[in-house]
């Protein structure tokens, strides 16, 4: 029963969010799944779990590399820039933990997700 009230209220929240705390949202999900992964990084179903967390990882960053290519795209040139030259070296990392995994590795991503994330949460001015 609480379930269903639980994704209800989710739902609600989705729809009233901005487009930035989407974001936000997103970024934060798939550091805590990476994070879950190097904390937990003995357990048996890690491969499974860590692939998981890779891909969504980087199925975001693909989404944000074709938003950020986009001719009408409203951001600055140079912001456009930065976060694509990011959003590169997330894409570098992920292929070097996919093909050498250790959860040290992990670290970098986690951080530049959390990072951003916060940053789309401060209000623009």
């Amino acid at each position: 029963m609480y379930a269903s009230q639980l994704q209800s209220y989710k739902q609600v929240h989705k729809v009233s969010m901005s487009p930035r705390e989407v974001e936000a949202s997103v970024l934060t999900k798939a550091a805590m799944m990476l994070k879950e992964c190097q904390d937990n990084w003995d357990a048996s179903d890690r491969e499974a779990r860590l692939q998981n967390a890779l891909r969504h990882n980087q199925l975001i960053w693909s989404v944000f590399q074709s938003e950020l290519s986009k001719e009408e795209n409203p951001l600055p040139k140079k912001l456009k820039e930065d976060i694509l030259s990011l959003s590169a070296f997330i894409d570098k990392r992920i292929f070097e933990i996919m093909a050498h995994p250790t959860s040290e590795k992990l670290a970098i991503i986690i951080s530049i997700n959390l990072n951003l994330a916060a940053g789309l949460r401060v209000k623009p001015e």
